[in-house]
């Protein structure tokens, strides 16, 4: 092959490489560094490891015996279960993560140099591959939304180049990667229906929103073994107070994410995939989900991005189209990678001298891991629960149904990340475990480590 044949090629898989170690770069550093992000990655560990074993994706941190598929309809979290079987430790999922994001960055890329040109192309394979949605997600730790990110690349790759059986092919998985993704389906039918595909726009319109509500309604109160209500079901006052509720943050977040599509991407068919992602977000009264920390924009970038490259790759209005992309992908871009007040930056943060610096929470985060001894029970909050749970039976402190007394109890009492958690183990045990007895093993700030004496 010529060197004009390969190049499309190989410099977007270069650009994937260079983006997975990266990615994988910032998730192990935060990790070693003991940084506290939440439980979701000991949670997500505890479940793939139930599939790694045989069984179902049981989740002590939630509960004795509880069913992660009775919180989100998440099967496809089992394909990370061989790589975990192999490799058991929190590091393999934090990775597979990273993996995963990297294969959608060579698929926007390839497909950006396909319709864009080397140029263009790399800037909007560079503006995706940095974006703030994907920083986020990593920082965040490992979430199962990450399986659905190559899914809606390929999708988006595919309705570009009107490959339309292969849309509905890369588009159906995306309900075994979580119940409301099935919407995003349905709307995915809806570009489809925009751009003269009809019947398989209806197809995957019905599928998405019949396969989303059996979901919510049949399997996912199956699995946790009760009749109540969906856990994150909209609605109410909260639905009603939060539609109104900080709108300059919402259009921020709105402006931003489209801005990873050199904003044009609003005029593409292929922007309504955003729609119930961002349509959920901002109508539910949860704070967190109207800005652009933590991972819920990472599903949006691949939408994002796609429908710019499709815009830019069809009209070029007067050569407006194809500069107001390049300003705002530039844009977006510096603000992913240098401090601001905007965009929580990961890059920034992690990869400089200071972001891989041994802190004295690490080096206490160390003498705590070397105590509580493999194989134990452990009660934890969230300070250290994601390093604890690779090589322990953890559960979180705030679990209402646990089987008997832990081995140990881990507390953090550094103020910044003192969430929910006792000021004391041995008044945290003396309320829990009155029959039991504990004495403090070990106090090195801000850490507390309570061993069971009876």
């Amino acid at each position: 092959m010529t060197a004009r044949r390969v190049a499309p090629l190989l410099w977007p898989l270069g650009w994937a490489v260079i983006c997975a170690g990266v990615y994988a770069a910032i998730a192990l550093i935060k990790f070693s560094r003991a940084d506290v992000a939440s439980y979701d990655t000991a949670i997500f560990e505890e479940a793939i490891r139930g599939y790694a074993q045989g069984g179902w994706p049981v989740v002590p941190i939630k509960g004795a015996d509880y069913n992660l598929l009775g919180d989100h309809f998440s099967p496809a979290l089992a394909l990370i279960a061989p790589f975990y079987g192999l490799f058991p430790y929190t590091q393999t999922v934090l990775i597979a993560q990273a993996v995963l994001i990297a294969a959608s960055v060579y698929v926007v890329g390839a497909l950006a140099w396909r319709r864009l040109g080397p140029w263009m192309g790399s800037v909007a394979a560079v503006a995706y591959g940095l974006s703030f949605g994907l920083q986020s997600a990593v920082d965040a730790g490992f979430h199962e939304v990450a399986l659905g990110v190559p899914l809606l690349a390929l999708a988006g790759a595919a309705f570009v180049e009107r490959r339309y059986p292969a849309v509905v092919g890369w588009s159906l998985p995306l309900l075994l990667v979580k119940e409301d993704l099935g919407l995003t389906v349905a709307a995915i039918g809806l570009a489809l229906l925009l751009v003269g595909e009809r019947r398989r726009g209806i197809l995957l319109g019905v599928v998405g929103v019949v396969g989303t509500a059996l979901e919510v309604l049949v399997l996912i109160p199956w699995a946790r073994g009760d009749q109540t209500g969906y856990a994150y079901a909209l609605g109410g006052d909260g639905l009603l107070a939060a539609l109104g509720d900080d709108p300059g943050r919402k259009l921020l977040t709105l402006a931003l994410t489209f801005a990873v599509g050199g904003l044009v991407a609003v005029a593409s068919p292929w922007a309504v995939a955003a729609v119930p992602t961002l349509g959920w977000r901002f109508a539910a009264d949860n704070p967190y989900y109207w800005g652009t920390d933590w991972h819920y924009s990472v599903a949006l970038m691949p939408v994002a991005a796609i429908a710019g490259i499709d815009v830019m790759g069809r009209v070029d209005w007067m050569g407006w189209t194809r500069r107001v992309g390049v300003v705002a992908m530039v844009a977006v871009t510096a603000l992913s990678v240098v401090p601001n007040d905007l965009i929580h930056s990961a890059v920034a943060k992690y990869l400089t001298p200071a972001g891989w610096q041994t802190t004295d929470r690490t080096r206490a985060a160390e003498r705590v891991l070397a105590r509580v001894p493999p194989g134990a029970t452990v009660d934890a909050d969230i300070g250290l629960i994601t390093q604890l749970v690779s090589r322990r039976d953890v559960r979180w402190i705030g679990t209402e149904t646990v089987d008997g007394p832990p081995d140990w109890i881990v507390l953090d009492h550094d103020p910044a990340s003192n969430i929910h958690s006792p000021t004391s183990a041995i008044n945290y045990a003396a309320e829990r475990y009155a029959d039991h007895r504990y004495v403090i093993a070990l106090d090195v700030w801000p850490f507390e480590v309570a061993r069971r004496a009876d």
